[in-house]
C-alpha cells in the first residue's frame, strides 16, 4: 500500500476493526451494509479492484460482486482512474 493509499484508509470507517469485515460469503451481503456510508468506499472498491483481492468486503462489495465487476469490464486498466479520478 502506498502513502496515498494510507491516506484513504486512515478515513475508513472500518479502520481498527481488524478482520471484521473478513467473513464467511453467506454473511457478507449483511456486512456490505457497513459501507454504506463510508466517506471512502470508492476509493476502497477502486483498492479491491485494481488489487484482485479475494476476500472480504471491500468498498461496499462483495467478493462475488467484485468478480462480477471484473468480468463485466476487462478492458479497465487501473479501477482507481476510473473511480476516483487521476
Amino acid at each position: 500500500m502506498t502513502v496515498e493509499d494510507q491516506t484513504w484508509a486512515a478515513q475508513a470507517k472500518c479502520r481498527g476493526t481488524g478482520d471484521a469485515l473478513f467473513v464467511p460469503a453467506p454473511d457478507q451481503k449483511e456486512m456490505r451494509l457497513f459501507c454504506a456510508d463510508c466517506p471512502v468506499r470508492t476509493e476502497c472498491l477502486a483498492e479491491a479492484l485494481d488489487s484482485r483481492m479475494e476476500w472480504g468486503v471491500w468498498g461496499g462489495k462483495t467478493e462475488r460482486e467484485r468478480r462480477q465487476i471484473l468480468r463485466r469490464r476487462p478492458d479497465v486498466k487501473s479501477w482507481k482512474r476510473a473511480l476516483v479520478g487521476p
